[in-house]
């Protein structure tokens, strides 16, 4: 049985990896073939440096996502202090509403966003672009910051609040002094959930985007709609080397904080 797991667990790996490895491998290809190595080269990865509509797709999603991810903190983080101190069925009420656009299909938040855009644009002058891309992904946001946060605050002693109060500090000083600290795991894994689910969001992008203002997503797919670019493989690859080195650097944090506790 134990050898059978193993061979089950090195075909799912294989099934998920082998693909990002072979389009690693074809990203320093000589031609454009994706079936024939052909010879060693870096020049796709020059090329993409200098296509302009890749960077500036680029820049544009990391901007809407820095932006949306903390925007959503701040609004997650209140409202789950909000619906903490709520009576137990209409927070289990809320906690549901909360949680349905987590649930729901994301071309049903995408159709209803852009439905919403339209609404607002013939009356407000409100045209389809960055504006809309931010709010669309606030929208999205909010709710896994909440998911995030709110076990948190089960965890936490509800009684820490009132005791920091009693000791002299003020309900905001007691907040950021007690409340605050206790949450803080919570509001870093939601603003880190926010911020990857923004980077890496297409669908209600695609819904509520503009000609003006696009994310690296839908720039990705307007080109492979026509044909796929090894220049796409040169980007596929950087980014998943980026986000290995990330893990990397977090999981040598984490066994250094673990061997100091």
């Amino acid at each position: 049985m134990k050898k059978l797991g193993k061979i089950y667990l090195g075909a799912v790996l294989m099934f998920l990896y082998v693909p990002i490895f072979v389009l690693i491998v074809f990203s320093f290809n000589e031609t454009k073939s994706r079936s024939v190595f052909s010879g060693f080269t870096l020049d796709w990865y020059r090329k993409l440096i200098h296509n302009d509509i890749i960077i500036s797709s680029l820049i544009n999603t990391i901007i809407i996502a820095v932006i949306a991810s903390i925007v959503s903190t701040i609004l997650g983080t209140l409202a789950a202090i909000g619906i903490n101190n709520m009576r137990r069925v209409p927070k289990a009420m809320v906690m549901n509403i909360t949680n349905m656009p987590i649930i729901n299909p994301e071309i049903v938040t995408g159709v209803s966003l852009m439905l919403l855009f339209v609404f607002f644009a013939a009356r407000m002058n409100l045209e389809f672009g960055f504006q809309t891309l931010v709010i669309a992904h606030i929208t999205f946001d909010v709710p896994y910051v909440i998911l995030n946060i709110m076990p948190k605050f089960r965890q936490m002693d509800p009684h820490l609040y009132e005791a920091a109060q009693d000791l002299g500090c003020g309900p905001a000083k007691a907040f950021f002094k007690v409340v605050l600290p206790e949450i803080m795991p919570g509001v870093v894994s939601g603003f880190l959930m926010a911020f990857t689910y923004s980077l890496d969001d297409f669908v209600i992008s695609y819904f509520t985007s503009g000609s003006t203002s696009q994310t690296l997503p839908i720039t990705i797919y307007s080109m492979t709609r026509r044909k796929v670019s090894p220049e796409i493989n040169a980007l596929s690859a950087i980014i998943f080397a980026v986000v290995v080195i990330i893990l990397l650097i977090k999981n040598f944090v984490e066994n250094k904080q673990a061997k100091k506790a």
